[in-house]
Formats: structure tokens, sequence, C-alpha cells
């Protein structure tokens, strides 16, 4: 079975012809799931889109999916979802987050806050109950894993507003399941 990245970099130019954008790839036993996102949201039918560009992909490379009949899942990553690329991260500089770390940082794995900034090689964390002048700085190989945290209510910064409604535009998609598809690569007819 192949990895997650060569299935996004064999889905993620299709998905990005088709409008849509590959926001992450799992991969488990016998389930391939694929998150899309597109501007303003993705709804069920941006998830149907995407698995009729996906499907015949996946089928035609059998080494990437796992052996024998799997499912492939396409659906939207959701309202807190998680955080893989620098370019997602930069989407939700500003906003609140939890990371866990690979490794106790400051005494802990798991680490909530602001995200203030991002780069090739860092990102910084503004800890909830810290300081004003407080930040916290991990390397990317020392986080395990992030996910965005959705506020309710209302917020504080100008960049938390923006932020706290580029995500709010999405709730409504947040549960579109358009496709859970049982596949067999060894079935090649209709």
């Amino acid at each position: 079975m192949g990895s997650t990245e060569s299935i996004r970099a064999l889905a993620g130019p299709a998905l990005t012809s088709a409008g849509l954008e590959l926001w992450d790839v799992e991969v488990s036993r016998d389930i391939v799931r694929i998150l899309v996102d597109r501007p303003g949201g993705i709804d069920l039918e941006g998830c149907a889109e995407a698995s009729r560009v996906i499907s015949p992909l996946l089928d035609q490379r059998p080494d990437l999916v796992p052996d024998g009949l799997y499912q492939l899942e396409v659906s939207s990553p959701g309202v807190e979802r998680t955080l893989r690329t620098v370019e997602q991260y930069r989407r939700y500089v500003g906003a609140e987050v939890t990371i866990k770390t690979t490794g106790p940082i400051e005494g802990a794995r798991r680490h909530y806050g602001t995200l203030t900034f991002v780069d090739e090689n860092v990102v910084r964390l503004h800890p909830k109950d810290a300081g004003p002048d407080s930040l916290l700085e991990l390397r990317h190989d020392q986080i395990d894993r992030t996910r965005t945290v959705l506020v309710w209510g209302p917020t504080t910064s100008p960049s938390a507003k923006r932020s706290a409604a580029s995500r709010s535009s999405k709730v409504g998609a947040a549960t579109a399941h358009a496709s859970t598809a049982a596949h067999d690569p060894k079935d090649t007819g209709s």
C-alpha cells in the first residue's frame, strides 16, 4: 500500500482542476478518507464531484490503496480541522488552535492558544492562560498534530473575527459526507 503523500500527489492536481482543494488524506486498514474544501465551503455536491474525480484515479493505482475491498470516503475537513501544511497554518493565523507535540515542551504535550505566526521552520502560539507577551515557538518536527478550535461567542481581535467568520461560513458543510463507496480494485466491470 502506498503512502498518503502518494495519494495526495495523485489526487491533488485532479481536484484542483475540478475547482476543489485537497485538504487531507487519511488511510487506514480498509478506508481511504479524502478531505476536500473549496472557497466558500464544501457541500454535498462538491464532495460527490470529488469522489467522481478521485475514484477512477485510485482504481488505476491499486498499489496506493489498502489491499482488497476498501471504502473511499470523501468529506469536508469540518469546522475543527487538522492543519498539516504551512499554507493551511497561514490561513489560521489569529485563530484558536490546539497543538499536540511529539514530546513534552515546557512540561506538556498539549498546548492551546492563538496561532500567531508560521513559516517553513516554526509555528508560534500565544498560550491561552499565559501573559500577553508569552509565546511558545515550536519547530514543525516537534508537532504531532494541530487542530483548529471552534470558538463560540464573541471574539476579541480583528484577525480572530475574520477567522471566525471564515470558519462559520463552513459550518453548514462541516458534516457533508457525499461518498462512502466500497471499492474492489479487482472489479473492473460496471
